[in-house]
């Protein structure tokens, strides 16, 4: 055949001169110029990961050790050095002689250790965002159960929240810290996914219940969660004002309302 004419492949294997015509995530396997298989690929998807704590009681009354509000925080991550640089600093924290019996906690953490983690967030990019439920204001039926309330409060939040922090496309990691015995752990994670199910924009995520000591972005949450909590419950800005800049939204649900169930 002349050079040129007909089925001429100027040197190309003629089924690569086919890969153009391919769909756009297909790729073809090849033992020398013979294509043997195809491949079809997912295209790589951002990946959002959610961590997330709790402020606050399920205590409804007036009593002595009642929180006023249940405060529902989440850390997005669009990556997680955050959470290997604090483990970093708890090893160097320990070489330095102030080491730490658990995970870093900010309820409990000593002053000097609680300036170096709050230090340490500051220079990290992700997004605070905390849903503010006043327990007073919250209908009855509402709270028939902790496992009801706790969903409610979720609802509350991924509802905006969820599509402020990704897309359809996006893949969505939620992880919340798990909460008592294991039966109850199992109620709230099912709580938790089910709300996700309902309201998050995309369809590739998956929900997780860890105890804060495994993961250390859930103790980044915490950290963050514990400054909400010091504003609202008590006042106190100091900590929240570290972190002001990061924080996305900050919802007070019932912030209309002013009938008091108790």
């Amino acid at each position: 055949m002349e050079e040129g004419g007909r089925g001429a492949n100027y040197g190309v294997p003629a089924v690569a001169q086919c890969k153009l015509e391919l769909p756009l995530w297909t790729r073809a396997v090849y033992v020398g110029t013979r294509c043997v298989h195809l491949v079809h690929l997912r295209p790589r998807m951002p990946r959002i990961s959610l961590f997330a704590d709790e402020s606050g009681n399920f205590d409804f009354s007036r009593k002595n050790g009642a929180s006023r509000y249940f405060i529902l925080t989440t850390v997005a991550c669009p990556d997680l050095s955050v959470g290997d640089e604090l483990l970093a600093l708890r090893r160097d924290l320990a070489w330095r002689g102030l080491g730490l019996d658990t995970e870093f906690h900010a309820t409990s953490d000593a002053l000097p250790v609680r300036a170096e983690v709050f230090a340490l967030l500051r220079r990290h990019r992700f997004r605070i965002d905390a849903t503010i439920l006043e327990k007073a204001k919250a209908q009855p039926q509402t709270r028939l159960t902790e496992e009801t309330f706790y969903r409610y409060a979720w609802y509350f939040h991924l509802k905006h929240v969820a599509r402020q922090v990704c897309r359809g496309n996006d893949e969505l990691f939620v992880v919340g810290a798990s909460l008592g015995t294991k039966k109850k752990r199992g109620l709230m994670h099912a709580a938790v996914k089910e709300v996700v199910q309902q309201v998050t924009p995309t369809v590739h995520y998956r929900t997780a219940s860890w105890a804060a000591q495994s993961e250390p972005c859930l103790q980044v949450a915490d950290y963050c969660c514990w400054a909400m909590a010091r504003k609202w419950e008590r006042g106190d800005c100091s900590a929240y004002d570290l972190l002001k800049d990061k924080v996305g939204s900050e919802f007070d649900v019932w912030r209309r309302g002013t009938h008091l169930y108790y």
